[in-house]
């Protein structure tokens, strides 16, 4: 299986343990009535699999992009089009204008 492939599993099934877990504070807390607006409504365990299941997105997501971030190569020089400035060009180029007077 490729690398990436088994990086998203991993990290899905990380999102699911940490969605199960968030969900499961939520209730026990009763953050917002939740545990009561759930438990008195006849159809409040859709609400519960609906919160497991977007939570799950989103924290696997979060975890893949984090895992990704740090697959990067940590050899080399960094990354971006840097220029050095040469002091002596400044100068000159700043010698060169003429003044605005």
């Amino acid at each position: 299986m490729p690398q990436l492939v088994r990086l998203y599993i991993v990290s899905i099934a990380i999102g699911f343990a940490l969605a199960l877990a968030f969900t499961t504070l939520l209730l026990v807390l009763d953050v917002a009535g939740l545990r009561h607006l759930i438990s008195a409504t006849r159809g409040g365990w859709i609400a519960v699999l609906m919160l497991i299941v977007f939570h799950t997105i989103l924290f696997s997501g979060t975890q893949f992009g984090i895992r990704v971030m740090l697959m990067a190569n940590q050899g080399g020089p960094g990354g971006g089009l840097r220029q050095r400035i040469h002091l002596q060009r400044a100068k000159a180029s700043a010698a060169a204008r003429p003044d605005p007077r």
